[in-house]
């Protein structure tokens, strides 16, 4: 009996801790981004996985690397209905040149759509609202599938990124999911190096000066000098979608 009541604790309970992201960060300290995902895929650490990918500028990077440990990861994307034309077309081509065996595609609810964006021009006026009804929402119905997801996020991308660790526990609801971010120390050097390596395809925005690739109401070129996720948002006070939050610390 005080097993079944274990059990049920187990399985009812969030799926990871903060002292489970800090063994975490602990274990892989000094390993290499491809050590880590093989240990984490392979040796199933972190339960069911899967890819978050905006196929933007950098996607192409952390998808052939966990590509080259298992192709059938799952990847989600997000289809908000406001992507750049360029960005669904290099999707498909990233797919099929890194060999990717399982691209989810998420939709916003229709309905939610014909109630809150009527006019598809939410993000005009209520960008929080339109990320909340795009990508928030499309992905938290999603995710209620998985245990962990690996994202792109980068500390050199932006001020709010730059403390974050490898792995953290999901904030946005009471799952305990983790959160694993594979480049997060890795330079914009390194990323131009891996993708000159392995003949990476590139995002065709990235020549135009987008280092930062969102929906395309919502983005524009960046000057230089300026923080490469300067063209997200520019004139609002946001720095993210949702999906993750601006100044986020590590638990280490």
């Amino acid at each position: 009996m005080n097993e079944v009541r274990a059990i049920d604790r187990i399985d009812t309970g969030p799926r990871f801790s903060e002292h489970d992201a800090v063994r975490l960060n602990r274990m892989f300290r000094g390993s290499s981004t491809q050590e880590m995902l093989e240990s984490v895929i392979r040796d199933n650490l972190a339960g069911e996985l899967a890819v978050v990918s905006s196929f933007g500028a950098e996607s192409a990077v952390l998808l052939h690397l966990i590509a080259q440990v298992d192709p059938g990861v799952p990847v989600l994307f997000l289809e908000t209905g406001k992507h750049f034309p360029e960005t669904l077309a290099y999707r498909d081509e990233l797919v099929e040149a890194i060999g990717l065996k399982n691209l989810v595609n998420l939709y916003p609810c229709l309905g939610e759509l014909e109630t809150r964006d009527e006019s598809g021009l939410r993000w005009s006026y209520d960008p929080d609202g339109c990320c909340e009804i795009r990508k928030v929402k499309p992905l938290a119905r999603a995710l209620v599938n998985y245990d962990a997801t690996f994202t792109g996020r980068k500390a050199f991308q932006s001020s709010t990124r730059a403390n974050l660790p490898r792995f953290e526990v999901d904030t946005s609801d009471k799952q305990g999911r983790l959160k694993i971010n594979p480049l997060i120390d890795w330079n914009a050097s390194q990323i131009e190096g891996y993708m000159i390596q392995h003949d990476l395809p590139r995002h065709p925005l990235v020549a135009q000066g987008y280092p930062s690739i969102g929906c395309s109401p919502c983005t524009r070129p960046v000057a230089i000098g300026e923080d490469p996720r300067a063209g997200r948002w520019a004139g609002w006070d946001k720095t993210e979608c949702g999906i993750h939050k601006p100044g986020e610390e590590p638990f280490l």
